[in-house]
């Protein structure tokens, strides 16, 4: 168990139209100039956007895991340990922040390629 700040970077670098920016002690990571997560490598701790519901779910689940962050509007920031989570409840974390955060047109874009994907999979043949 545990993620590298490495396998984090390149799970937000595969995601559509995400960009990194050096904050100094952080780096943000932003999908069309609005930020979702943000990276503390020297603490080995990411800032994940959630809504205030997942929030409080994940915290009150993991608190070895996960803290409140802040909230802003409707949404509740989550810091995430990395040591602490496996990769899998990771990209999905990072996902769903990606998704409250991208335009529709990249969602859109997302969902039929996650759609593909999925149909591909399931054409495929079954060996013998």
């Amino acid at each position: 168990m545990g993620v590298s700040v490495d396998e984090f970077l390149a799970m937000v670098e595969r995601l559509p139209e995400v960009t990194l920016a050096d904050g100094g002690e952080w780096t943000s990571v932003k999908v069309t100039d609005r930020g979702f997560c943000f990276l503390w490598e020297k603490t080995e701790t990411v800032g994940v956007k959630a809504t205030i519901t997942e929030q409080l779910a994940l915290v009150a689940e993991r608190p070895d895991v996960f803290e409140v962050q802040f909230t802003a509007g409707q949404f509740g920031w989550v810091v995430v340990h990395l040591p602490k989570i496996t990769l899998t409840e990771l990209s999905e974390l990072v996902t769903e922040a990606w998704c409250l955060t991208a335009p529709q047109r990249l969602l859109d874009a997302h969902e039929s390629r996650l759609v593909a994907e999925v149909t591909s999979a399931t054409a495929a043949p079954i060996p013998p």
